[in-house]
């Protein structure tokens, strides 16, 4: 029998209720703005020399789809840290299935022999590495370089030190996804990439590339993902619909709702974050995002039923910061406010004369 999801159900609703008070509130666009257009979002895409690929779905319908810079539609892209995002399905997968007991469970019951004598440690739970509150020293910034050159990622990221409680204060951490990776592998018998095909790319219709690996075999957890541009569209629009495709359940209804409740908040961004999924508002609407290095984003949009998808260069330079903002800055100053114009014209026409 699956087991039941803690902090879901009644308290799920609850929670989502509360969330308007917990985001920033964006500024309304003035109303006497003239509407915007897609096609100035795709002029200023035009003006971005990092990015790869644009794409926008509306109602499940893919309405732009650009490539640029020699990337084409077959071709996978390194969606990097947007993973972590794919990586919080297939835990929601893997509990619901009952290989997972729940968010709670603490990661000493899949790592015994690593996390002896240490008692802080023992109370981490599966909940605190998704919401990047584990309370271990991160494994990414200037620590990546030495955790992914190390001989076991697994035991380097439960080896750093405790820098904070668990499950208080948010220290974001590609260590903390690794462990989610190792523990879909123990608890299901497969490994994350078989998982992840079985359970997630084939009922999406699409066969999942393979990505690196750490160097016992567990595939990187939250980083490297290979993914089509289609195929991240695929994903948001899972999400947008509450984890269903083709009349069929994939990902269960509460946990994207767990996942989309605000938990947590990036001491250097302030960007609120859920289980392994970024927060924000964009143009006065609610957005949820998956955002790897250098620009790799899925924006989920649900007031608007809305996916927008860009793949950009993961070359390292001054200019990735500029360009992820200027991704930001498409699809907040051009596709929200085009769509949210169409919706309001849409509506009007069916206003009773």
């Amino acid at each position: 029998m699956p087991m039941p999801i803690p902090s879901c159900g009644l308290a799920v609703l609850l929670a989502l209720s509360m969330t308007s008070a917990l985001l920033p509130v964006a500024e309304a666009r003035n109303a006497s703005s003239p509407p915007v257009s897609l096609d100035e979002a795709l002029d200023a895409a035009l003006d971005l020399p990092r990015l790869y690929s644009f794409l926008v779905s509306r109602h499940g319908t893919l309405i732009v789809e650009r490539y640029f810079n020699g990337a084409r539609a077959a071709r996978p892209a390194n969606i990097k840290s947007a993973s972590k995002s794919v990586i919080s399905a297939l835990v929601g997968i893997a509990i619901d299935r009952g290989h997972i007991a729940g968010v709670r469970q603490p990661i000493s019951s899949f790592f015994p022999e690593l996390l002896e004598g240490d008692a802080r440690k023992r109370q981490i739970t599966v909940e605190d590495l998704l919401t990047m509150r584990s309370g271990l020293e991160s494994t990414s910034s200037r620590n990546y370089g030495a955790w992914v050159l190390s001989q076991n990622w697994v035991r380097y990221a439960l080896s750093r030190s405790v820098v904070a409680e668990p499950g208080t204060s948010m220290e974001y951490s590609t260590g903390n996804t690794h462990l989610l990776s190792a523990i879909l592998t123990k608890a299901t018998g497969a490994s994350t990439w078989q998982f992840a095909q079985r359970t997630l790319a084939e009922p999406l219709g699409f066969s999942l590339a393979q990505w690196p690996r750490d160097p016992q075999g567990v595939y990187f957890g939250g980083n490297d993902m290979l993914l089509t541009p289609r195929q991240m569209i695929a994903f948001g629009e899972l999400y947008l619909n509450r984890g269903r495709v083709n009349g069929r359940q994939v990902v269960p209804a509460v946990w994207v709702d767990a996942s989309l409740v605000p938990r947590a908040r990036s001491r250097w961004s302030e960007q609120l974050y859920g289980y392994l999924w970024w927060i924000r508002n964009l143009a006065g609407h609610r957005a949820y995002y998956a955002w790897g290095y250098g620009g790799q984003f899925m924006f989920i949009v649900p007031e608007l039923d809305l996916v927008v998808v860009t793949t950009s260069s993961t070359a390292s330079g001054d200019e990735r910061r500029g360009h992820q903002r200027a991704v930001l800055d498409l699809v907040e100053r051009f596709v929200i406010p085009s769509i949210a114009s169409e919706t309001t014209e849409a509506s009007k026409a069916y206003e009773p004369r």
